[in-house]
């Protein structure tokens, strides 16, 4: 059981990290992965060029670990919380876990 225990603990990350969505640019969605150093909650919140929030993404209280795959990512799907498509432009995501917090720039192509 010790060696289970060393062998996850040496697996997980050292520290909390915000990576580049993909793809980018996009068209009409997009995945954004991360990874968490401690179990945390996480949210992400999606700003247009203006600095205005159009979404908000909230993934509750997730333990820690590497949240690289499609299917353990954040997903946009490019519209904002009522649903409706968003424009083509430059865009802003922001996600914070616990005290972290990070921001990174999107493109999102016609």
């Amino acid at each position: 059981m010790n060696v289970l225990k060393s062998i996850l603990l040496e697996r997980l990350p050292r520290r909390t990290q915000l990576l580049a969505n993909y793809p980018n640019p996009f068209n009409p969605e997009t995945w954004i992965p991360f990874r968490l150093a401690q179990d945390s909650t996480v949210m992400a919140k999606i700003y247009d060029l203006t600095g205005k929030q159009i979404r908000m993404i909230e993934l509750g209280h997730l333990p820690a670990g590497n949240y690289v795959e499609s299917n353990r990512t954040i997903y946009w799907d490019g519209k904002t919380q009522d649903g409706e498509q968003v424009s083509p432009g430059t865009y802003f995501y922001q996600v914070q876990a616990g005290s972290y917090s990070e921001t990174r720039k999107m493109l999102i192509l016609k």
